[in-house]
């Protein structure tokens, strides 16, 4: 029982924690009301210099919040996007710890990312952020980017088929996917094959889905149609290390440069990804 416990304080302090300097480089957390009047907190970075190029959403994964993802929020805001880390109170971690402790991680995840209403929850708290966003950055562009349950409701909104009887809008312009989802209890096979949006998957070889390996994780880039798809697989990357700055930086700097490049080649319509490395494998169709 230690043990469990033991495990359970491990995993959501990995998904809450929060260096310092986070706080002070971005802006004050912000609450929003969205569509059915609830509140939802948001944290949000400016672009830098007020030069606004674009807008990104980033949706956290299951049990996490608002904080995490700094990393890479930091990076695009110096880069002069605006950038909105929003917290979905409905898949964070005061819906997921009581599951934890009742049921075990994997069966209180698996419950949490098959709940057909935690996604329209995340669906109202994006479309809140989007409005808020319209008035602070002048650019139409708005790229969805989601890691893990957050990479899921990326996928579906941009039109990925799946068991929860969920569609999505396909309103934005690109969609960023960290640890997506392969064929499972969320998506049929070739779910993704009708998406057009440019789309960015990334894993890593140690980023196991739930039930299996990493390497099911591939299947969505399999079945996306070509156009401006991308599939990078990190050498060693973790789950986690795509919520947070790795401690030797690797993952973090292959994230952060593969992400603007990507976005770089969606704003100029031009999308050339850089070469594979040792580091990195990455694919393009």
């Amino acid at each position: 029982m230690q043990s469990g416990l033991f495990s359970l304080k491990k995993y959501l302090f990995s998904l809450l924690a929060l260096p310092l300097s986070g706080l002070l480089m971005a802006q004050a957390p912000t609450m929003l009301t969205r569509a059915d009047n609830k509140s939802l907190p948001m944290q949000v970075y400016l672009a830098n210099d007020g030069q606004c190029t674009a807008t990104a959403i980033i949706s956290h994964g299951a049990g996490g919040s608002e904080n995490g993802y700094e990393y890479l929020a930091e990076f695009l805001r110096k880069q002069h996007w605006l950038v909105l880390v929003v917290g979905h109170k409905e898949s964070g971690s005061s819906v997921l710890t009581p599951l934890i402790e009742k049921q075990g991680l994997l069966a209180a995840l698996g419950q949490l990312i098959t709940t057909p209403s935690a996604y329209q929850a995340r669906f109202m708290d994006i479309n809140a952020a989007r409005t808020w966003a319209k008035d602070k950055c002048t650019s139409p562009v708005t790229v969805l980017i989601g890691h893990s349950m957050g990479a899921a409701t990326a996928m579906i909104e941009a039109g990925a088929k799946n068991k929860l009887n969920l569609t999505g809008t396909d309103s934005f312009d690109a969609y960023v996917a960290m640890s997506p989802q392969g064929v499972g209890t969320i998506f049929v096979p070739d779910a993704w094959k009708n998406i057009k949006k440019p789309v960015l998957m990334l894993t890593g070889t140690k980023d196991n889905e739930l039930n299996g390996s990493w390497e099911s994780r591939k299947d969505a880039f399999a079945s996306l149609p070509t156009g401006c798809k991308w599939l990078g697989v990190i050498d060693g990357a973790t789950h986690m290390n795509f919520a947070k700055a790795d401690m030797s930086g690797k993952v973090e700097s292959l994230v952060t440069k593969t992400t603007l490049a990507f976005l770089n080649g969606v704003l100029s319509k031009n999308c050339v990804a850089p070469e594979s490395s040792n580091a990195m494998n990455l694919q393009v169709k």
